[in-house]
């Protein structure tokens, strides 16, 4: 009996994803900075020939700078990519035209993503560059730990009023993966409630007029620190790493992380 048993876990496992042979891996080079991020954490050792020159940036990067240190930088141009001679090439929706034409030309494909607005977005991102790439496996465990981290974190009290206050004074609307966090961590936008979609401008004047219990800035905008801001009664102010609202993929669980410390401080 215990033979049998033993022997349907075997088959079962046999007919899921099987992980490739090192050869098999098709090569990549990415310049897609939210992709570079997915890609670090699913690809085979020197599969992945170079990532964006952003994620090289510690301001512009949602990747550790240790981690992105480990590969390869490249600004983009059709030129660089054609000598490092990839497979595929994952780009954003809005590389250029006749740099998307030299590459497929060259028999290179090209995937191209958007911007994920929401978790379901980005898992969806990581399950495309798992197959683009050959690595369904680790894709989906990279996808199951950003789901049980998105679960954990769910806040199951009384939401606390907040405001994401991002670089240039705009705010994080409904319809972002920006939102989407917030409300998982257990805080109620007050941008939205006003009816403010992502990326609109909200003055210094409208916080103070009607001050959230939270303000939660990410960035180095003036108003941030201005003196009437930091000195409003009943409202908490915390800081959060621009860099954890850039992408989704594996930046989803710090982003999490990062929000529920500010979350248990607020009473």
């Amino acid at each position: 009996m215990r033979g049998a048993v033993v022997l349907v876990l075997v088959l079962a496992a046999c007919s899921g994803p099987v992980e490739r042979a090192q050869g098999d891996y098709p090569t990549v080079v990415s310049l897609n900075p939210c992709a570079d991020a997915i890609l670090a954490e699913i690809v085979a050792p020197g599969q992945l020939l170079a990532v964006s020159h952003y994620s090289h940036d510690p301001a512009a990067s949602s990747m550790l700078p240790q981690r992105a240190a480990q590969f390869a930088g490249t600004g983009g141009t059709a030129e660089e990519v054609l000598a490092l001679a990839p497979d595929v090439v994952v780009a954003d929706v809005f590389i250029q035209p006749a740099t998307r034409r030299a590459l497929e030309q060259a028999g290179i494909r090209v995937v191209a993503l958007g911007i994920a607005s929401s978790l379901e977005a980005s898992l969806e991102q990581v399950e495309l560059l798992g197959a683009a790439t050959g690595n369904e496996v680790r894709a989906a465990k990279l996808s199951g730990e950003i789901a049980t981290s998105w679960q954990t974190h769910r806040w199951n009290g009384e939401p606390a009023t907040a405001i994401l206050w991002q670089q240039g004074g705009i705010v994080a609307g409904e319809g972002s993966l920006a939102h989407d966090l917030m409300q998982q961590s257990g805080f109620a936008s007050l941008s939205a409630a006003r009816g403010l979609g992502q990326g609109a401008y909200l003055p210094l004047e409208e916080v103070l007029a009607d001050p959230p219990q939270v303000v939660i800035t990410a960035g180095d905008e003036r108003a941030f620190s201005h003196p009437v801001m930091v000195e409003a009664d009943g409202t908490a102010h915390h800081t959060l790493a621009s860099s954890l609202l850039y992408c989704g993929g594996p930046t989803i669980p710090r982003a999490l992380e990062r929000l529920a410390e500010i979350r248990r401080q607020v009473p």
